[in-house]
């Protein structure tokens, strides 16, 4: 497969100036009594540097958990308190469905990579506890748009957030939590890196998550490769984010390379995902039996098999109904077994584990620090499936 490319896009152009429809700009014959927005310098509010004279609105600051955070975390330090306590209660309306969600924790995997790899990066605590912030506070925003644009129905055992919060305020509190992340990045000492690194994994997880939604909603079935692609951007862009910022951070800085390991780990976790999705009982506890057919999901089993035999249309109609009938969904599964779509999966989990073992062997020489890392890999092993490993799978990455 060819490498991602991580090159950082010029910016777009400023947006122009808007007049009315006839190309007049029409005067205003009043003066409001007080200017309501005052335009501040770029260069303030990229450093957050405070105007005099000028409201300074609370920026919540991200948390210190490894999941990501709540509101509750957040500290609103100006102002007096009875107006501490107005800015703290909009905060927690913004964060509403942010903090549901967070309040339904997952196993956390990301953050248990990378403690495992800090064994081999050796980043400094302030920087990894950093780094655990935003990559945790992504992944759940991330969870959040994901439902939304699956309509799906259960999250970790739990009715979605925009079921109870609306779609409309969920998507604006996932998208805040976004640019919290990306402010937390000043408290990196390689911030320009570390931006980077942030705008090229999150092109590449819109991309990903692009290419997805296309081939579902247009009921396109990717090849193979297209599909891996899209895994490698999707799943692995938050993967690799965490393995890259720790990079920059690290003293071993530009003498390792994890990054060719968890872009293989990032495709073992996703065709793992795939294949528990429309197998495991306890995924169906969590997330609803074989949603992913329900959601008109080309996921690798299913690509396997309508590839397998193209001039059968039954699997891709049955996509196409989006359906919710238990009977039908259990048919398909049969049908997928019997264009040995399981199997193959499990092989191909197979050889891409063998091939993250290898590197994991060489990161290693015989030193012991790989330890973490093949536990967090043998615990994506469909053929001997756990409570723990099917739980550590969301459904979405």
């Amino acid at each position: 497969m060819t490498p991602l490319s991580l090159d950082n896009p010029s910016s777009p152009n400023a947006i122009p100036a808007r007049s009315s429809s006839t190309g007049y700009i029409h005067a205003v014959h009043h003066q409001a009594s007080k200017p309501v927005l005052v335009p501040l310098p770029e260069e303030t509010w990229i450093s957050n540097k405070s105007v005099p004279g000028m409201h300074q609105p609370q920026i919540a600051s991200s948390p210190p958990l490894a999941g990501g955070g709540s509101s509750s975390d957040y500290s609103l330090t100006n102002g007096s308190p009875g107006i501490q306590t107005h800015r703290h209660k909009k905060e927690k309306i913004i964060m509403g469905p942010y903090d549901y969600l967070f309040s339904h924790p997952g196993k956390d995997i990301r953050s248990a990579m990378i403690e495992a790899f800090n064994v081999f990066l050796k980043v400094p605590p302030s920087s990894l506890k950093v780094i655990t912030k935003v990559v945790g506070m992504l992944h759940t925003s991330s969870l959040l748009i994901d439902d939304v644009q699956d309509n799906s129905i259960l999250r970790r055992g739990v009715p979605v957030a925009h079921n109870i919060f609306g779609t409309a305020q969920t998507i604006n509190s996932a998208n805040y939590v976004y640019f919290l992340a990306m402010q937390e990045l000043q408290h990196l000492e390689h911030k320009e890196d570390a931006m980077h690194v942030f705008i090229s994994e999150l092109l590449n997880l819109h991309r990903g998550q692009g290419m997805d939604l296309y081939w579902r909603d247009t009921l396109t079935c990717p090849t193979e490769d297209d599909y891996l692609e899209m895994v490698q951007n999707k799943t692995g862009g938050l993967f690799r984010l965490a393995i890259n910022l720790m990079q920059a951070e690290s003293p071993e800085r530009g003498r390792i390379d994890c990054v060719p390991l968890v872009n293989l780990m990032g495709l073992v976790f996703q065709i793992c995902d795939d294949y528990l999705n429309l197998s495991s009982s306890i995924y169906t506890q969590n997330k609803g039996m074989c949603e992913d057919l329900t959601e008109g999901k080309f996921s690798f089993p299913v690509i396997h098999s309508i590839r397998a035999n193209p001039g059968n249309l039954q699997l891709i109609n049955i996509l196409k109904q989006r359906t919710h009938d238990e009977e039908v969904k259990r048919y398909a599964v049969k049908y997928m077994e019997s264009t040995g779509s399981f199997e193959y999966t499990r092989k191909v989990v197979r050889e891409l584990r063998n091939k993250a073992l290898a590197v994991i062997n060489e990161l290693d020489a015989d030193t012991g620090r790989g330890a973490g890392v093949r536990k967090i890999l043998d615990k994506m092993d469909i053929e001997k499936p756990s409570q723990e490993q099917v739980g550590q799978h969301e459904g979405k990455n």
